[in-house]
């Protein structure tokens, strides 16, 4: 059984309007220190899978056929 732990944020180049909102937000409430703000996904999937390498190929597939749309976004992952 692994867990992949899974990052997915928008290329540098894409416009983020919802980490552009939250860092006004930031800056309404005083935080005057931040620069940028980038808004992303975190999902967490467990599955079964014969080895490392097996369960690193089918996380990998699920990111680029599902989870991340690689048009516009970056993924990467860690499993346990």
């Amino acid at each position: 059984m692994y867990k992949a732990k899974v990052f997915v944020t928008l290329k540098p180049s894409i416009l983020d309007p919802q980490g552009n909102a939250v860092k006004k937000g930031l800056l309404s409430l005083g935080f005057n220190n931040v620069e940028d703000v980038r808004v992303g996904k975190y999902l967490e999937v467990t599955l079964e899978a014969a080895d490392k390498e097996q369960a690193f190929k089918d996380i990998d597939e699920m990111c680029k056929k599902l989870l991340a749309n690689p048009v516009i976004e970056d993924y990467s992952f860690e499993l346990e």
